[in-house]
């Protein structure tokens, strides 16, 4: 599997932003990417050094369309620690 098929995109949400004064950043990552992958992709894209990677998965929740009814898709979300000496990850252009 591809870097950029590990990492889908980064999650921003206030609490993400949060995080990312501590040096952790949110993905979205592939359902079947575990965490040697999410690092190496990681490293690989951004250049800087990952210390520590927390994967969480998310069932599809149900959902209904008048008579019709489905889930919708699962998600992995990975938070990625950086090390102390690494350079920071720019999502925002200054």
């Amino acid at each position: 599997m591809d870097a950029r098929d590990i990492i889908k995109r980064p999650v921003i949400t206030e609490r993400s932003t949060d995080l990312m004064a501590e040096k952790k950043y949110t993905f979205e990552v592939d359902v079947k990417a575990n965490k040697t992958q999410v690092k190496d992709a990681v490293e690989e894209i951004f250049g800087v050094k990952v210390e520590k990677v927390n994967i969480m998965n998310y069932k599809g929740k149900f959902k209904r369309m008048g008579k019709f009814g489905g889930y919708t898709n699962k998600r992995r979300k990975a938070i990625v620690k950086l090390t102390a000496d690494s350079k920071e990850i720019e999502f925002f252009e200054s």
